[in-house]
């Protein structure tokens, strides 16, 4: 297979889409917490886990392309 067969691979392009679903999830999880609790933390802790894996996983399919 040659390099252009290989950066157009259908798994890269799936990967691309997980990891924005990915973040958009995390996008949605931080403006979903309540205002005025204590769980506020918690959910912008489990948004910004949410979107560094997202980053992490477009980067990850990104650099794929380009190798």
């Amino acid at each position: 297979m040659n390099k252009t067969e290989e950066a157009n691979d259908e798994r890269h392009y799936v990967l691309i889409t997980i990891a924005v679903i990915v973040g958009l999830i995390g996008l949605y999880y931080r403006f979903a917490a309540p205002e005025n609790t204590w769980h506020v933390f918690h959910y912008n802790l489990v948004a910004n886990i949410l979107l560094i894996l997202g980053i992490a996983i477009a980067l990850k399919a990104v650099f794929a392309i380009l190798k």
